[in-house]
C-alpha cells in the first residue's frame, strides 16, 4: 500500500499532520509512506521514523507553472493507492487529481470536494484533550480503518545526540546553568496579529524572572532581532540581568535542540509552542485573541501544558462576532488583555519550576 499525504502549510501544521504516519506505518508497516511539504518546514519531520519519503514543494515550484506541473507528473508516476490532502487547497486539490490515486481523502470544502471520494466536515468541539487539530487530522483515516482515527497520537520531533550535545555545550560556555530553571521565550508570534504587545511580554519576563530567579533565552530569528530588542529594553534591570539575548537558535534544528533543554516554553501561540510539546517540553501558551483556542490548545493538561485566551477572562467581547470580526479588532483587544489578567496563572504555572 503506498500512501501520500499532502500538507502545504506552516511549521505547526506539517508537524501535527505527522502523526498520521506514525499512525498507518504502526498499522501498516509493510506500507510505503511519502509526505508533500513546503521545503521550509523539513526541519520539524527530519529523521522521522515513519516517513519513507518527502517531496518539497519549494519556492522555485511555486513561482513557476512549468515546474509545479513537472512536480504534478512527479507525483503521477508514482502511482499511489491513497491520497490524504490535510487542507484540500487549490494546488494540494491538483496534486490529488493528478495522483490517479483510487481513495482520495481530505477535508470537506464545495469547491474542491468533487475531486476526492471521501470528505469530512471539520469538527467543532474537540472530544479528548488532544484539541481539535490532532482530532481533525486523525478522522481523515477513517476510509482507511475506523481505528485509526479513535488511537491519539502526539506529534514528535527526533533529535539526534550529537545536536542535543553541541546545544548543550553551547547553553554551557553561555554560561547557563542547567540545574537552575531556563526558559525559552516566545518573544514574537508568526505575525503581528499573533504577537502579544511587546510591553506586555516584557511585564511577564520581569514576572517569571521574580518568581523564579530563572534564566531567560528569547527565541526570534535574525530579522526580528530589532523586535526582540525591544522587548529586552522594556524589562527591568534585574530581569536584563537573567536574559541571554545572544543565545538564541539560527535554525530550526537549532532551535529545538536549545528547547530540549529548558524548564519550559512560555509565550505567544505558534509554531514555537507545538515543536516543544512535541519535545515533552512544558509550555504555558498566551493565545491570540482572534485564533481559536480548541483548534491549537493541544494536548492541555492544566499542569504542564496550559495557555490563556482573552475569551476566557472576557467572553462577552465575543458575543455575536466571528474569527473575522476579531482579527479586524486584534490590536484593541490585545489591550483588552493585559498583564494583570495572565500574571495570576502564569504565576501558578511558574510553582512546579
Amino acid at each position: 500500500m503506498k500512501i501520500l499525504i499532502i500538507q502545504k502549510k506552516m511549521i505547526g501544521d506539517v508537524l501535527a499532520t505527522s502523526i498520521l504516519f506514525e499512525a498507518l506505518k504502526k498499522k501498516y508497516p509493510k506500507s510505503e509512506l511519502h509526505y508533500v511539504i513546503n521545503s521550509n518546514t523539513y526541519p520539524v519531520v527530519e529523521n522521522n521514523p515513519f516517513i519513507d519519503r518527502f517531496l518539497f514543494v519549494t519556492p522555485e515550484i511555486k513561482s513557476s507553472k512549468l515546474k509545479f506541473l513537472n512536480f504534478l507528473k512527479v507525483i503521477k508516476k508514482e502511482e499511489y493507492d491513497i491520497v490524504v490532502d490535510v487542507y484540500s487547497k487549490f494546488t494540494s486539490g491538483l496534486m490529488a487529481a493528478f495522483s490517479g490515486a483510487e481513495m482520495k481523502i481530505s477535508q470537506h470544502k464545495s469547491y474542491t470536494s468533487y475531486i476526492y471520494t471521501h470528505t469530512f466536515e471539520n469538527k467543532k468541539v474537540p472530544a479528548t484533550n488532544a484539541g481539535l487539530a490532532i482530532e481533525n487530522r486523525l478522522q481523515l483515516l477513517k476510509p482507511i480503518s475506523e481505528s485509526l482515527s479513535e488511537t491519539i497520537i502526539k506529534p514528535k520531533i527526533y533529535l539526534t545526540d550529537s545536536e542535543r550535545a553541541l546545544a548543550k555545550e553551547r547553553l554551557l560556555n553561555a554560561g547557563i546553568n542547567l540545574e537552575q530553571p531556563l526558559f525559552m521565550i516566545g518573544v514574537l508570534g508568526s505575525a503581528n496579529t499573533k504577537t502579544y504587545p511587546l510591553p506586555h511580554m516584557a511585564k511577564l519576563i520581569d514576572a517569571i524572572v521574580a518568581k523564579t530567579q530563572g534564566q531567560i533565552l528569547f527565541n526570534y530569528i535574525p530579522n526580528q532581532i530589532t523586535e526582540a530588542k525591544t522587548i529586552y529594553n522594556f524589562c527591568n534591570k534585574t530581569t536584563k540581568k537573567h536574559i541571554l539575548f545572544d543565545v538564541f537558535g539560527e535554525s530550526i534544528r537549532e532551535f529545538l535542540a536549545l528547547t530540549s533543554h529548558c524548564s519550559a516554553l512560555i509565550g505567544n501561540e505558534g509554531g514555537a509552542v507545538n515543536m516543544a510539546k512535541a519535545l515533552k517540553v512544558p509550555t504555558f501558551t498566551i493565545f491570540s485573541p482572534w485564533i481559536k483556542k480548541e483548534a491549537w490548545n493541544m494536548f492541555e493538561n492544566g499542569t504542564t501544558n496550559v495557555s490563556v485566551h482573552l475569551k476566557d477572562e472576557k467572553p462577552e467581547l465575543y458575543e455575536g462576532k466571528s474569527l473575522s470580526d476579531m482579527k479586524d479588532d486584534v490590536f484593541a483587544l490585545y489591550e483588552a488583555f493585559p498583564p494583570e489578567l495572565i500574571l495570576p496563572k502564569l504565576e501558578h504555572y511558574l510553582e512546579q519550576f
